[in-house]
């Protein structure tokens, strides 16, 4: 299945929304190489729109390592659990951000499978993260 295209005027509201920063792991695109690219939140193999409401900002790495998928087994549980949907969830009820560290914690199963799932704890984001933090310049959405 080729990709829907997604006119500009869609993609700057997208980006507008966002900030400018990743819906999962909060990076901003200013600090990164590959421009953040529009996802579907649900894909559109599992009948995804092309509309605001389907569409989040991503980082590449978020992006590339969601792919498709929708959900996820929970390491702690091993229930299968949704991964976190930027429009219909609340980023702070699902993650926080450790200020030391940089490192996104879980707070609940939706968290845990996305955290798992996406890699939002890579080694190159976390320092990243962690001084963002600490400046002001990122805050848990």
């Amino acid at each position: 299945m080729s990709k829907t295209y997604i006119p500009a005027s869609l993609r700057r509201l997208v980006v507008e929304r966002a900030q400018n920063c990743c819906e999962y792991c909060l990076i901003p695109q200013e600090i990164v190489l590959a421009t953040h690219q529009v996802d579907h939140i649900i894909a559109e193999k599992h009948g995804g729109e092309t509309v605001s409401e389907n569409l989040a900002l991503s980082c590449t790495l978020c992006n590339q390592a969601k792919g498709s998928d929708i959900a996820s087994i929970d390491p702690q549980t091993v229930d299968i659990e949704r991964l976190y949907h930027p429009r219909h969830h609340r980023w702070s009820e699902h993650f926080r951000v450790l200020e030391e560290s940089g490192m996104i914690e879980p707070l609940t199963g939706i968290g845990r499978v996305t955290i798992g799932l996406l890699q939002m704890n890579r080694a190159e984001y976390l320092m990243a993260r962690s001084i963002l933090l600490q400046s002001g310049f990122l805050v848990d959405s």
